[in-house]
């Protein structure tokens, strides 16, 4: 397995030059729709980040390139205008002579910037849901682990088992015949 790359431009340098050029196509692309975005290698893939979430990423592949939106359904979101492409739930596939149009990448980057947008208020309701019921478990003295009153009986409940293992014993060794 090759080693995990450094860059982008070092991921690149590896890859067919049919496929290269499309990749460094859709590079720009998405580097146009979203300037800000930081460049990164995530998944051993080139990937692109804004505001700490990987939005869009691709590769070269065996038979020709992928798309990665970074989410399962913004695929799902858009599949009229996915239709035309070979796809799984995570990437869209492409030949490099026919690389995807400016317009669906833009529609892409589209919808899974507006997925993060959403997600965020939630985000922010469990952290602060979680944070809350913190000190109310610390409290109640949950741990996780089983309590010391718990772990004695069970332990009594041993000791016990093997004192009336051991009478019976006992008892038949009285009960034979010398």
């Amino acid at each position: 397995m090759p080693a995990k790359p450094e860059s982008i431009d070092a991921y690149l340098a590896g890859v067919p030059a049919d496929r290269r050029v499309a990749l460094q196509q859709l590079r720009r692309t998405i580097l146009a729709i979203v300037p800000r975005a930081q460049e990164c290698i995530s998944y051993s893939m080139p990937a692109f980040r804004h505001e700490g979430h990987v939005v869009a990423g691709f590769l070269a592949t065996t038979q020709g390139c992928s798309y990665f939106p970074f989410s399962g359904t913004t695929l799902a979101t858009l599949a009229d205008d996915v239709r035309a492409y070979s796809q799984t739930k995570s990437a869209l596939h492409f030949e490099p002579s026919k690389p995807l149009p400016k317009a669906l990448v833009k529609k892409l980057i589209t919808a899974r910037l507006a997925e993060e947008v959403a997600r965020a208020p939630a985000k922010k309701a469990a952290a602060r849901a979680k944070k809350a019921a913190a000190p109310a478990k610390k409290a109640a003295g949950r741990t996780g682990k089983a309590s010391t009153a718990g772990r004695a009986t069970k332990r009594t409940r041993k000791l016990e088992a093997a004192g009336k293992r051991a009478a019976a014993s006992a008892g038949r060794r009285a009960a034979r015949p010398r």
